[in-house]
């Protein structure tokens, strides 16, 4: 059975003050995560065939957790904290590791990514995620942290071990904000706004490498993907 959830359906605790910025389902379909922006936390709702509660549990994230995603196999999830409030700020900032399989679950590790964290996939495959790195490129070309490019961080994960660790980055174009696996986790496609195109990138082994541009007839916002 598939889930569809929109945030704004289930209180999961939040208000006005809270912002709800994503939701993401364990593949058991038996809990969802969802990313409180303006209250720095993830809340973990219960799901129970077509009945949605919220168990008042939060975790305490980090600054601004924007996008969250879940490993295939349901044992990890990583939150990307934005820091900035959904803009660069010059800082660096962390990706949140969610031990899932704790009682309750409960974040083990932070992971330095970049300034700015914005987009957020998961391979489907597992092993891989992929943080899109605003790095500035939403900034006045006079500020002093501008940058033409974003770029992705591309994370290393061993489920078994619980660890994630960034290996390597890719420039692609200006304010990327959606980025997406290919089915079989081979490829990245990176929306970029200012750029009205889509960055095409392989991995190979723990690089990636710019293969195409796809250009587009207006400015991409997000971006999502799916298995067959």
């Amino acid at each position: 059975m598939g889930y569809n959830l929109v945030s704004g359906s289930v209180s999961a605790g939040t208000s006005d003050k809270e912002q709800a910025s994503a939701v993401a389902i364990t593949p058991d379909g038996k809990r969802a995560l969802v990313a409180k922006f303006l209250a720095h936390k993830v809340a973990v709702l219960a799901i129970d065939g077509q009945k949605v509660t919220y168990t008042k549990y939060d975790m305490a994230t980090g600054l601004y957790p924007y996008n969250v995603a879940i490993t295939p196999d349901g044992k990890l999830a990583i939150a990307g904290n934005n820091g900035g409030r959904g803009s660069s700020d010059g800082q660096v900032d962390t990706a949140a590791i969610i031990d899932l399989e704790a009682n309750p679950p409960r974040v083990i590790d932070q992971v330095v990514v970049g300034d700015g964290p914005e987009g957020l996939a998961m391979s489907p495959v597992g092993g891989y995620a992929a943080e899109l790195i605003l790095n500035g490129s939403n900034l006045a070309r006079d500020s002093f942290i501008y940058h033409p490019h974003s770029y992705v961080s591309l994370l290393k994960i061993d489920a078994a071990k619980k660890r994630v660790w960034k290996v390597s980055e890719a420039e692609v174009g200006g304010l990327a904000e959606g980025i997406a696996f290919s089915p079989d986790g081979k490829f990245l496609y990176v929306a970029n706004f200012l750029d009205s195109d889509v960055t095409i990138l392989r991995r190979q082994g723990d690089r990636l490498k710019a293969v195409g541009r796809l250009q587009l007839p207006g400015h991409p916002a997000s971006m999502r993907g799916s298995t067959p």
